[in-house]
């Protein structure tokens, strides 16, 4: 029998096959992943709904394949459990490693979770009642599940070998393709300046422990999105883009700000939707849910999409400023470097050591000036320069 592509996402119709899963002659079951495929930035792995042997692949990895594409043929499949019941008019019975399953199987004690814990379990494929939760009287925190994604996290990035060729293609080639298209469609220009981050640093250390204990890991990067939020709201030509189609600038009423992750397979920006919805902890839990599922190459699609503005930092690996490219169609991006101790003259005139950062934007010529990208960086570091105010509601 043929499998086909299945449908792979609403206005999806086509995706790159980036890896077989499966050999000809393998025993597929039914929910085992066949194969990996790209689209749109979105690696995703399709699951065999047959059982049977496989007898012929369709396709290469690197081929562009469409929705309803052939792509492999197996044999031997078995009637699936829905139509064993349909034809004998009774369940099948249900059937445990161990024989039929117990009547009276024993309970579980109950997992303390927060839902966005329990969530996050789901999505890395976790077992909660396995995990030990660090928080109070036991309770799993976001962080406890870490340990169970360790490893394709903290492997050796893979920067080549010499004398060899490898081909462009899954996520490597989106990612080269989009650049492609933002550096010719786009005249960027930079706009460059530091910022005193001392109290953001203070702020930081006091909360972060108690952040930990409610779920959430508090970074840098959580006060940054907050304070892009409010210079967006200040500034809303920069949370604009550009319908080339319409020659018109459209300027959005919502602010899904994308942050760029490091995965094994290449940079991607999932976003943080509605991110002036979501106080401080809010933004935290969500920038750790986005970037731990980019890193286990389990990110949804809807996630990748939609961005108004977006945020990379380089800060964790080095260097203090950096050129980024803006993320077509939105018209700027904010690069934040390393966090550096250096001697400041205070107001007074007196040497006092202060924590400072370089601020990278890239704006979009066609559309934001010189003086509109100046006013947003001051909005963006007058917030940074007084994080509390990030701590207060939207609305006061």
């Amino acid at each position: 029998m043929d499998f086909a592509l299945p449908e792979i996402g609403e206005g999806v119709y086509e995706a790159e096959l980036t890896a077989w899963s499966v050999h000809v002659g393998d025993a597929v079951k039914r929910g085992q992943e066949i194969m990996e495929i790209m689209t749109d930035k979105a690696a995703m792995e399709v699951p065999a709904p047959f059982n049977g042997v496989i007898s012929a692949l369709h396709a290469e990895p690197g081929q562009k394949i469409k929705v309803g594409d052939i792509v492999l043929t197996y044999s031997g499949a078995e009637q699936p459990a829905a139509a064993k019941t349909a034809a004998t008019g009774r369940p099948a019975k249900p059937v445990t490693s161990n024989g039929p399953a117990a009547i009276n199987p024993m309970k579980r004690l109950p997992v303390k979770a927060a839902p966005s814990v329990r969530q996050m379990a789901r999505k890395l494929g976790v077992d909660l009642a396995g995990v030990h939760g660090s928080g109070p009287e036991g309770r799993i925190l976001i962080e406890d599940l870490a340990s169970r994604i360790q490893a394709p996290v903290a492997r050796s990035p893979d920067y080549g070998t010499p004398g060899t060729r490898v081909k462009l293609r899954g996520l490597r080639r989106k990612i080269a393709e989009h650049m492609v298209i933002a550096k010719r469609a786009i005249p960027h220009y930079s706009y460059i300046d530091e910022c005193d981050v001392t109290e953001l640093v203070r702020l930081r250390d006091n909360l972060k422990a108690a952040y930990a204990r409610a779920g959430a890991k508090l970074t840098y990067l959580a006060f940054i999105v907050k304070a892009v939020v409010h210079a967006l709201k200040e500034v809303p030509l920069v949370n604009a883009s550009l319908d080339e189609a319409t020659n018109e600038i459209v300027f959005h009423d919502c602010y899904n700000i994308g942050i760029a992750v490091s995965t094994p397979g290449g940079l991607i920006v999932p976003v943080i939707r509605d991110a002036d919805k979501r106080d401080l902890g809010g933004v935290a839990r969500e920038i750790e849910r986005l970037s731990n599922e980019a890193r286990a190459g389990k990110q949804r699609l809807d996630d990748l999409r939609g961005g108004t503005f977006s945020v990379t930092s380089l800060g964790n690996v080095g260097g203090l400023i950096s050129t980024p490219i803006i993320n077509h169609p939105e018209v700027g991006i904010l690069g934040v470097g390393r966090i550096s101790k250096r001697p400041v003259f205070d107001a007074n005139g007196q040497v006092r050591p202060a924590d400072i950062v370089y601020l990278s934007l890239s704006f979009d010529h066609r559309v934001v000036d010189g003086a509109v990208g100046a006013a947003f960086a001051n909005a963006v570091i007058g917030r940074l320069r007084n994080p509390a105010l990030l701590l207060l509601p939207e609305k006061l």
